[in-house]
């Protein structure tokens, strides 16, 4: 084995004194998030591990997680610590870092789980969390009551009202150390949404969700996601939410695209002794491996076989750094997923892999919520079976919401097509949520008429098409059928819609009647006649003016158009975009949209792409982006928008709240006199700063800022939801992209 030599990595800075305890956010993929939790041991970043570290069986040393593994933060008992005498006098006299040899971040339980395990402890509520406080812990836990998934309704209401009435008492006890606030609840939901509100009333620095440990020893993984959703959403988000006894890395994807920051377990140790190794999709015997599942820096010279010859504690000692390092890989697998936005994607890849993970999975993306509508037919097969029934049906909608909502929508790269999962990613089911309750038709609609049968960006095969219905059948409105719904054509380039990477079968699929009558209905084209378009192969005119004639729209289409017509029907084209992107990604009415857009100029790249929109005066409003399809505001777009808006300007940070408010312009945040001379020089607006947001505030959505008095400062890209807005303290909530000098 690997001869570990001590003081290979620096000992950590502590944080500002006046920063201990907060939490921020760096990045954001929906729910996810990637964030710094500042302590006196260090800023700890999260999604983090904090392996437990049994104080007197340390397989690994915790000076080895520091230097050669870059642990930043671990847990350890402190029940165990206080009620050996050995070990209580070593940590009382020196500290626990001393006593485990370890500069980073210590958590502490409290000896909850040992209460679940063995029965009764024999602490005080009080005396354990002092004792805690008296031996140097990071983040100390108070003593809660274990709840069990077979524990009856009345017994887990009395524990979660016994854990909430030792709260108080629990932090007056910890001073100014952290202190965790446990969720307990069982398997009831209405009893998770109890405790999640009665702890989070307090001031504790993380929320632990506790009572999972049966849940998972039990493979019931629809039940650990029933228990995130219920609980998650409830809690302040400016505090870490950690899985309690969650460490196997199969759990990781799903855990921290609903939300999840920290994850505890000893299985790397346990199952070690046990002969198991810990993978993604599951646990490997090694009695049974010829090769290595995986193969990891500590077992790269050696087999199985090699591994099975040695001595039993050098053969534990092996197995227990193979499984911290695949679950560290997986840890950093799921960060870097959260940068590239794609954890939503690895927990449905991840989901594959195991039949108990699937139906957690199939369940999450079952909402009565989610348009069920999307693909026809086949669609949902597996996903009916997964839904819930009787009294339980339809009481998840708010937190489905929740994960939805909070996704950033267009966003830069392409989608990759995964089957069916595809269509319930929750970033493409915002896309369509806004695209429905956002984009209006014209007024004067007189009948719809759809192309299919090709790939996005439609621009270069439907060009000349669209030039030509624009001036000869303007009252016709033209759609595009892409595999993710029916899109206006004036959204050709936009992501999702325009970016999917798929096989061709999935790209030239053929309209389906039912679920065209659906698509057309949400977007509002109900009662005009509809007819399709086959854009492949030659003959194209032809089956267009087949097509207008079903429509009864009398048109030549062999006659083309002279300059000048081609001209103002590019020029009419161009309008229509920026109305319809005003529309969908800046939350306005078609006539406020049509307002601003009226009289409109466009400055073009030499492939004839527009780069910028102004108005008659040459005041530039807005920027098309070729990236996403998306649309960038400028200072004069950001002014005629605050302008148009018709909405009181919000005085106090609203609960979030995205219902209800199409065509309310884009989200308003109002800051305090201290920020406003930084936004107008286009920095960025941080959490503390704020005193107003619309509830419909979202992350990756255009907002703009303004002072009390309504004057516009500036505008950026919101950061974050209302409810974030609402209760962080540190971090960037707006980041701002271009102020407006007073």
């Amino acid at each position: 084995m690997t001869a570990w030599k001590k003081g290979v990595r620096p000992d950590p800075q502590p944080c500002r004194e006046q920063d201990v305890g907060r939490f921020e956010v760096t990045q954001r993929d929906g729910q996810a998030r990637l964030g710094r939790l500042h302590t006196k041991h260090g800023v700890l970043e999260t999604p983090a591990l904090l392996p437990v570290v049994n104080p007197n069986i340390r397989t690994i040393e915790p000076r080895v997680m520091w230097d050669t593994y870059g642990i930043q933060a671990l847990i350890t008992n402190s029940y165990i610590i206080w009620k050996h005498e050995a070990l209580r006098n070593a940590a009382t006299a020196d500290g626990v870092h001393a006593l485990l040899d370890y500069p980073g971040v210590i958590m502490t339980d409290s000896g909850t789980f040992q209460s679940y395990v063995y029965g009764d402890v024999e602490v005080g509520i009080d005396e354990i969390v002092r004792f805690q406080r008296s031996i140097g812990v990071d983040i100390a836990t108070m003593l809660d009551v274990f709840t069990r998934p077979d524990m009856s309704e009345e017994e887990v209401d009395a524990a979660v009202r016994e854990t909430a009435q030792r709260a108080e008492q629990s932090l007056l006890a910890s001073e100014d150390t952290m202190l965790n606030g446990p969720i307990q609840g069982g398997l009831f939901r209405h009893l998770r949404h109890i405790s999640a509100r009665l702890m989070g009333t307090h001031p504790f620095a993380v929320h632990p969700i506790g009572g999972i440990v049966p849940v998972m020893e039990q493979q019931r993984y629809k039940d650990y996601a029933k228990i995130m959703m219920a609980t998650v959403p409830l809690l302040p988000a400016d505090r870490p939410v950690h899985m309690f006894g969650c460490g196997h890395p199969m759990l990781f994807p799903m855990s921290i695209a609903l939300g999840a920051d920290l994850f505890d377990s000893a299985a790397y140790a346990l199952f070690a002794r046990d002969g198991r190794l810990l993978t993604p999709w599951g646990t490997e015997r090694i009695a049974e491996l010829v090769d290595w599942p995986l193969l990891m820096p500590c077992v790269a010279s050696l087999t199985p076989e090699d591994v099975r010859a040695l001595p039993s504690e050098e053969k534990e000692r092996t197995l227990a750094h193979y499984n911290l390092e695949v679950t560290l890989a997986e840890l950093a697998r799921c960060k870097q997923a959260v940068r590239d936005g794609t954890i939503w994607q690895l927990a449905e890849q991840r989901s594959h892999q195991h039949p108990a993970l699937r139906e957690a999975f199939l369940w999450l993306t079952t909402s009565p919520s989610v348009d069920r509508n999307l693909r026809p037919e086949r669609f949902y097969t597996d996903r009916d079976a997964a839904r819930d029934t009787g009294s339980d049906q339809g009481m998840w909608e708010d937190a489905w919401d929740w994960v939805v909502w909070s996704q950033q929508t267009p966003r830069s790269g392409g989608v990759q097509w995964g089957g069916d999962d595809t269509f319930v990613r929750p970033h493409i089911v915002k896309a369509r949520r806004m695209l429905h309750t956002r984009w209006e038709p014209q007024q004067n609609t007189e009948a719809v008429v759809v192309f299919h049968g090709i790939r996005g960006p439609y621009r270069e095969r439907l060009g000349d098409v669209l030039e030509w219905l624009a001036h000869t059948c303007p009252h016709v409105q033209p759609l595009i059928l892409s595999p993710l719904g029916l899109v206006p054509a004036a959204l050709e380039d936009l992501n999702p819609f325009a970016h999917l990477d798929a096989p061709q079968w999935v790209l030239r699929h053929e309209p389906e009647p039912a679920w065209m009558a659906s698509e057309l209905m949400r977007l509002g084209l109900t009662g005009q006649p509809v007819s399709t378009v086959d854009v492949n192969g030659p003959g194209l005119k032809q089956r267009l003016s087949e097509a207008l004639l079903a429509a009864d729209q009398e048109a030549d289409v062999h006659r083309g158009l002279s300059g000048e017509h081609q001209t103002q029907a590019r020029h009419a084209l161009r309008v229509e975009q920026v109305v319809a992107k005003q529309m969908v990604l800046l939350n306005t009415s078609r006539n406020v949209a049509a307002s601003i857009a009226s009289e409109c100029t466009f400055v073009t790249n030499r492939e004839g792409r527009v780069k910028n929109v102004n108005n008659a005066d040459g005041l530039h409003l807005f920027s098309p982006r070729l990236r996403d399809g998306g649309m960038s505001l400028a200072n004069g777009g950001a002014t005629a928008l605050l302008k148009a808006r018709t909405e009181a300007v919000p005085s106090t940070v609203s609960a979030a709240e995205w219902r209800g408010h199409a065509h309310s312009g884009p989200a308003v945040v109002v800051v305090d006199t201290d920020a406003e001379p930084f936004v107008r020089k286009g920095r960025n607006v941080f959490h503390g700063f704020v005193i107003g947001c619309d509830p419909w505030l979202s992350p990756g959505e255009a907002c703009l800022i303004v002072n009390q008095n309504n004057t516009l400062l500036g505008h950026g890209i919101a950061q974050c939801t209302a409810d974030e807005m609402r209760t962080f303290t540190k971090g960037i909530a707006v980041k701002t992209r271009g102020g407006l000098e007073g």
